[in-house]
């Protein structure tokens, strides 16, 4: 009667999949279909968020390679802190391999099938390549490359990647922010927006900024920044960095599904960079650091002020569209947190976010008709066509001239969630064992244009 006991218990356990509640892992029912994380040199928390809930397709034990440091411990106490934590913990198991050789020593074990990549900027598109190269999926975080040199590269390892049937792919989380969502629907709303409206340089077509802060709290604790994050030979200027998610966005959001085709589709116009100056007191409350490293040194003025390669500014057209891009950085903020601005003209209404004191420092999306003849029927009508998919989404008319889309507080999740969702995005193609038709084509027009426009900004800069 036991061993019949036993049976019916492991027959039972089969029949729900060889991963328990909150991404613990039975370690007896682990089989070659399920997905084995490898973390290379985790300098940028991103590499820790997608971890930060638990996954049934996912061995909860992952192999980290890093040199020893404080990066590689941040990184782990990061991930002690969701296994700890007191509402829905992980289960991660982080088996640890310190020293000098640990790319070497991730190629020749290769004892996962997905390398996560999140770090510095430097070597991460060499470190793309190879792996790719050794027949392993790649999840990176942006940029995955930050100069032209990189792109080419980039290209072929993409080329290599659809050679040995893997998957390279990067971490978008802004398509999952739900006002940018919401703003992609009413795109393709016909009766509402029109079509994108014919723009120029100086009057494009889309129009988005970003700021960003070098001091802000991450999963509730101040961030730590390594010393490298100011080095643009490291990290990349923003116009290559902070850039491709806006980049991305147009992409998505203008032109879903379409696979582009960098060599034809996209002009780069104008491009500019500056610099955002910073004291050696808040660059110590960043860092942790009293004294910049040597290779900032060539980037210091006055003796202590460091001017590092933090915003940047690009004209370019995609299929015609004229869209205008700014990334930028401050120190800190004086109230609230990162903040987004995107415009988006069609020929019967502008579709803006904005962000600011009024919206409480949260993203806002409005409608700004062309026309107010039957502007609230047609407001009123696409907002309910929206809200079949988005229940509780609603319109509320604030002024003669603009409507503001109100999105319950359920869908606004918060950025650090947003990679969870792109990794479910990520193991759903692998399952499939292919990306959508246009992603890759996507990621290369997006690749193309932030490294173009910087190696235009380049040649101005300090003119």
């Amino acid at each position: 009667m036991k061993r019949n006991t036993t049976i019916i218990l492991a027959v039972v356990a089969a029949a729900f999949g060889c991963q328990l509640p909150s991404g613990k892992v039975d370690s007896e029912k682990k089989d070659s279909s399920m997905v084995r994380l490898l973390t290379l040199d985790p300098g940028h928390f991103h590499a820790a968020l997608v971890q930060k809930t638990g996954y049934p397709d996912i061995d909860t034990t992952v192999y980290v390679y890093a040199p020893d440091g404080p990066e590689v411990e941040a990184h782990l106490n990061l991930i002690k802190q969701y296994n700890t934590r007191a509402e829905n913990p992980t289960h991660w198991n982080e088996v640890v391999y310190r020293g000098a050789d640990f790319a070497e020593k991730m190629f020749a074990e290769k004892k996962g099938n997905v390398v996560v990549l999140a770090g510095n900027n430097r070597l991460k598109t060499d470190y793309i390549k190879r792996s790719v190269e050794a027949g392993l999926n790649v999840l990176g975080d942006k940029p995955m490359a930050i100069n032209t040199d990189n792109f080419s590269r980039l290209v072929e390892a993409f080329d290599e990647a659809k050679k040995n049937n893997v998957l390279l792919y990067d971490i978008m989380t802004e398509r999952s922010e739900i006002t940018n969502i919401i703003q992609k629907e009413l795109i393709h709303d016909a009766t509402l927006f029109g079509d994108i409206k014919k723009g120029s340089e100086k009057e494009p077509s889309v129009f988005i900024e970003s700021i960003h802060y070098f001091f802000k709290n991450v999963s509730g604790k101040p961030l730590v920044r390594p010393s490298w994050f100011f080095d643009p030979a490291q990290q990349g200027d923003a116009i290559a960095d902070v850039a491709t998610h806006l980049v991305d966005l147009v992409q998505w959001q203008c032109l879903p599904g379409v696979p582009l085709d960098y060599t034809k589709d996209i002009s780069i116009t104008s491009a500019r960079i500056w610099p955002t100056p910073l004291t050696t007191t808040q660059f110590a409350s960043i860092t942790g650091k009293n004294e910049y490293p040597d290779y900032l040194k060539p980037l210091i003025e006055k003796d202590s002020i460091l001017q590092t390669h933090a915003n940047g500014e690009m004209n370019y057209t995609i299929k015609g569209i004229p869209v205008k891009i700014i990334a930028r950085w401050d120190y800190k903020a004086a109230a609230g947190g990162d903040a987004h601005h995107a415009v988006v003209k069609g020929t019967k209404s502008t579709l803006e976010i904005r962000q600011g004191k009024e919206e409480n420092y949260k993203p806002v999306l409005y409608i700004i008709p062309v026309d107010n003849k039957n502007a609230d029927s047609i407001v009123q009508r696409s907002i309910a066509a929206i809200s079949t998919k988005y229940p509780g989404v609603a319109a509320e008319k604030v002024n003669a001239k603009e409507w503001k889309v109100i999105i319950p507080a359920k869908y606004d999740i918060g950025h650090e969630a947003h990679f969870g969702q792109v990794m479910e995005r990520y193991l759903q193609y692998l399952k499939e064992k292919k990306l959508p038709e246009w992603e890759v084509p996507g990621m290369l027009a997006k690749y193309y244009t932030t490294t173009k426009a910087l190696e235009m900004a380049m040649k101005g800069y300090g003119q």
